[in-house]
């Protein structure tokens, strides 16, 4: 099922921590991609359907440079077929010590629409795409090229991100906390149950700045505090 604009206009306001907990509830723990990063401290918050590229251990005959040569080599042929508004997650086996991809390839990703990029490897010229303003997720900084050590071999399947199942078509969310998966058939009420939960959180926020007890308030187990969180919603318009 296609993600609507009204599915990705909600998780656009949601965070990852309140997603990762809708998710918990209904018996997903391992869906966030671990230690992975925003290169940029502003860029913006990514949402979109998940387009993979799979990387394995490179051997050494068949991972020439030459390889770029091929017009249908899986890394260019992921950058230019990847759909405008979808997500390019890497399966880079959680090794940083060789780029998954560099500046001329995420700038390609970007001037295309695309949504953003994720690796569980790193990127080259991580300061230059830092600059880009254009959500990208990686392990660290890494200057080799993939073939050093990766030989990508297929795209659109489904791969392993930093510990999490990506299959392609899942909602991918990351913010400044990180990224996560969000099983394509859940994506709606996921994404209707999360904002109701950042509704209540920031009702609570208001309460605890107020100097409020987080007892009965955080979880709701005070009848007192459905009350005034209705008050709050009316008056809010949430």
């Amino acid at each position: 099922m296609a993600l609507s604009d009204k599915t990705r206009a909600k998780l656009c306001a949601v965070s990852t921590a309140t997603v990762a907990t809708a998710l918990y509830k209904r018996g997903f723990r391992i869906q966030s991609i671990q230690d992975v990063h925003p290169l940029g401290p502003d860029q913006p918050v990514l949402v979109g359907e998940a387009f993979t590229l799979r990387y394995m251990p490179a051997r050494e005959d068949l991972n020439p440079v030459s390889v770029f040569r091929d017009r249908a080599h899986p890394q260019r042929k992921a950058v230019e077929d990847c759909p405008p508004g979808a997500v390019l997650v890497m399966d880079s086996r959680k090794d940083a010590r060789a780029a998954s991809a560099g500046s001329i390839l995420v700038t390609r990703l970007m001037k295309r629409g695309v949504a953003g990029v994720v690796t569980d490897g790193g990127f080259r010229d991580a300061a230059e795409i830092a600059k880009l303003g254009f959500p990208a997720y990686h392990h660290r900084p890494s200057a080799p090229t993939n073939l050093t050590l990766h030989q990508a071999i297929e795209i659109n399947v489904p791969i392993g991100c930093g510990d999490a199942p990506v299959f392609p078509g899942d909602i991918i969310l990351g913010d400044q906390d990180g990224v996560i998966v969000i099983p394509a058939h859940l994506a709606d009420e996921v994404a209707d149950e999360a904002m109701e939960m950042t509704a209540f959180e920031d009702f609570v926020t208001e309460q605890v700045n107020a100097g409020r007890s987080i007892l009965g308030l955080y979880p709701a187990t005070d009848e007192q505090t459905l009350v005034d969180f209705a008050a709050w919603r009316k008056a809010n318009k949430r």
